[in-house]
């Protein structure tokens, strides 16, 4: 619910409440005003007519009164209807225009319980309800109530009166509340107006990630002027903590660039010349018998044997060193927003050397092929040698954590999307660590001084994926293994066209 809506309610329920009591004090103040007019004509009337006094020096109780009589001339006869009811004799007395019109007040039938004051009744006439107010008075001889006086009036016009005002007012009140609700509506959207301009300046700025747009300010200085140099002086803030940010990221990225290429030449030259040492020093230890060797060169065996292992762990730190800086100089190329070459290319074709390639490389595992037919036919819209790259990551990892079993390559498909599927009966790890495995430098616990490793293999491999519009499910329990399933989307014509026109746009 919006603030506008919101405040819209508050607005028209309150106003509602005050209607209401307004109206409930309006319709009471007039019915009252409306029935004492009624009531005081009443009361006026039976004190006229002296009834008490009459019974108290008449011994006889004779009610042989003339009920007509008139204490304020100026009453209307038809106004006023007066009964006379005789519990002892049983005899009721009707004033002339009530017995002309044929009917009786109702009265109770027991002279018990008696009290003087008003009562609305419902009288028949002609089989029609019609509402009367009376006043009645008992009447009564040394404490015994013997008769009773009532004096009555219509209040037909008075109801219908009412009844209208009640109509008026229900119908005004609601008018009003829908004027009200629907002028506060517009009023609550033009006083919030600014906050929509604050939002919408707010918005260009998130879309366009540019920290130097403002939010201009208008109208008086209000709390919503004061809320927009806040934010202003925020922006400001977040765009000098932004640019020192981003020149210290590039500067990062531009090191380990520049560090990356750099280091490549001289471990370059390192790794050929330890391989040429490694190759002169083995002939002369095929071509050299132990007295010639021992005559040339003045090394007892073991020095001879601690050379050789001196020279191999050069070679060795040599080759982790190129992958390392290899690795880092391909993850500075997605920092710096590479775009890579693609196009539209057979996979099985691809995957076939990938597979004829993975048996040379270093392993214990057994390596097992699945059906690959489901390929056949397969385009992807991507690079070659990354994709190539992307599956010797997994692969190469899988014989790194699998000592023993086996290391199985599968394909599977959808009707968009083919899966590769890597699966290992190696060390596995915690389904917990999944989420972690594809950022950099992370590496398993379970892994952590049995592997080598630099932690930088899978974090590349999500960015080709993720350059290839693809995902990645990881299946894994610890000791058990681990499965690894790519999947990347099938081009098609259209969708290949589609790629190529949007990268080109990009």
């Amino acid at each position: 619910m919006t603030i506008r809506l919101r405040l819209t309610l508050w607005y028209s329920s309150l106003l509602a409440a005050t209607m209401l009591a307004l109206g409930v004090s309006i319709y009471f103040f007039i019915q009252w005003n409306t029935y004492a007019g009624v009531k005081q004509q009443l009361i006026e009337h039976v004190n006229g007519l002296q009834i008490s006094q009459r019974l108290f020096y008449d011994k006889k109780l004779d009610l042989k009164l003339d009920l007509n009589v008139r204490p304020n001339p100026f009453m209307d006869e038809k106004d006023l209807f007066i009964q006379l009811i005789n519990y002892r004799d049983g005899i009721i007395k009707l004033s002339d225009n009530l017995f002309s019109q044929n009917f009786t007040i109702p009265y109770p039938e027991q002279a018990t319980k008696l009290k003087s004051g008003f009562l609305k009744v419902k009288t028949d006439i002609n089989k029609q309800k019609f509402s009367m107010l009376i006043y009645q008075v008992p009447i009564s001889n040394d404490g015994q109530i013997i008769g009773l006086l009532q004096v009555g009036a219509f209040t037909y016009n008075e109801e219908k009166m009412l009844g209208s005002l009640r109509m008026i007012l229900f119908t005004s009140s609601l008018v009003m509340l829908v004027l009200a609700f629907s002028i506060g509506l517009l009023i609550a959207r033009q006083a919030l107006r600014p906050v929509e301009r604050v939002i919408q300046a707010t918005k260009q700025i998130e879309k366009g990630s540019d920290l130097s747009v403002r939010i201009p300010a208008q109208g008086p200085k209000d709390e919503l002027h004061t809320l927009v140099d806040t934010l202003n002086v925020m922006l400001s803030r977040l765009e000098k903590a932004y640019n020192e940010l981003d020149e210290a990221y590039m500067a990062q990225r531009r090191f380990v660039s520049d560090a990356s290429h750099e280091l490549r030449t001289p471990l370059t030259t390192i790794r050929g010349n330890i391989d040429l040492l490694q190759h002169m020093w083995g002939r002369l230890q095929q071509d050299m018998n132990p007295v010639s060797q021992a005559a040339a060169y003045p090394f007892d065996p073991q020095h001879w044997q601690m050379s050789q292992e001196a020279m191999e762990d050069i070679s060795a730190e040599a080759k982790r060193m190129s992958t390392l800086v290899n690795d880092l100089l391909a993850l500075a190329r997605a920092d710096a927003g590479y775009v890579m070459e693609k196009k539209n290319l057979q996979l099985l074709p691809l995957v076939e050397e990938v597979v004829r390639r993975a048996q040379l490389l270093p392993r214990s595992a057994e390596w097992r092929i699945d059906d690959l037919t489901l390929l056949t036919d397969v385009t992807l819209y991507g690079n070659y040698e990354y994709l190539q790259q992307l599956l010797f990551i997994f692969i190469e990892n899988a014989f790194k954590y699998t000592t023993e079993g086996y290391v199985e390559l599968g394909v599977k498909k959808t009707g968009q999307h083919v899966g590769i599927m890597i699966k290992d009966t190696g060390i596995g790890m915690n389904p917990n660590e999944v989420p972690h495995v594809f950022e950099r430098f992370y590496r398993a616990d379970e892994s952590r001084g049995v592997t080598v490793g630099t932690g930088l293999g899978l974090s590349i491999a999500k960015w080709i994926i993720d350059e290839h519009r693809g995902t990645v499910e990881v299946v894994t329990a610890e000791g058990k293994g681990t499965i690894f399933t790519i999947w990347l989307p099938i081009a098609y014509a259209e969708q290949a066209a589609s790629s190529i026109i949007e990268e080109n746009e990009n």
